[in-house]
């Protein structure tokens, strides 16, 4: 495991992002404007690329965002040829899922349904709670439903949300977000599926001993490479976009 630990940070609570996204979506009613993708276009991008050279659209792939944020990600797979009803976008925050489901209507308007944003799947989840009190069938990952999703995954993506979870205090019991992350990402695989992840917290070595440590069922795949920048003698980059697969079952 890596040594790696933060302290507690507003943006590892749930009221930051439920007032962030609040705003996001009061400003998306007033202009219109969807605002910017976390983390900027290059890491949706590379993951996009990923995507496609590892499982491309004709594969069919059942995927899962986690922490959809403004649904960006998603958009950019629905941009790049992929069913728009096998993709499903999760987040914690009501406002979130709202702006999501906002920005995929007017995507929709705009391109007179050419892509078809809308059949994107956008629930209100706690990822890390099965037993979420959230009134919706939707409320345990596992119970998300579409006409071509058995929520069994083909692919997990994560952007920025493990990042965010390294940020949070410890619950009651005195456990770690972090440590029901790994465990809840290999239940939601199918065998052979694969986990891409992007952190602005952790390097590509930290994400591999935190995710691929023994017995956690999954295999490190190969990482996507970023510009680089070297500063106080000592060379890095601002992301680090890593693939896990989980490990077959013979």
């Amino acid at each position: 495991m890596s040594t790696v630990d933060f302290d507690p940070s507003l943006l590892g609570t749930k009221d930051h992002w439920d007032q962030r996204y609040s705003e996001e979506l009061a400003h998306f009613y007033e202009s219109g404007l969807e605002g910017e993708a976390w983390f900027g276009d290059e890491p949706v991008l590379k993951m996009v690329e990923w995507a496609l050279t590892h499982l491309p659209p004709t594969a069919c792939p059942n995927v899962l965002d986690v922490g959809t944020g403004n649904g960006h990600l998603l958009f950019a797979m629905v941009d790049a040829g992929y069913d728009a009803s096998r993709l499903t976008g999760i987040d914690y925050s009501r406002g979130s899922v709202d702006l999501s489901i906002a920005i995929a209507k007017q995507r929709d308007v705009q391109d007179e349904g050419k892509y078809t944003y809308a059949n994107v799947t956008f629930a209100v989840c706690d990822f890390l709670d099965p037993a979420s009190s959230i009134r919706r069938p939707s409320a345990d990952v596992d119970e998300v439903r579409t006409e071509t999703n058995d929520g069994i995954w083909d692919l997990v993506l994560d952007k920025g949300t493990f990042d965010a979870m390294s940020l949070m205090d410890e619950d009651e019991r005195g456990t770690v977000s972090l440590e029901r992350y790994v465990p809840r990402v290999v239940r939601l695989l199918r065998s052979g599926g694969h986990f891409l992840i992007t952190s602005c917290n952790f390097t590509k070595d930290e994400l591999i001993q935190r995710i691929a440590t023994r017995g956690s069922g999954l295999e490190y795949k190969g990482s996507i490479p970023y510009k680089t920048f070297t500063f106080g003698g000592k060379s890095g980059s601002s992301y680090a976009t890593v693939a896990f697969q989980k490990q077959s079952v013979s």
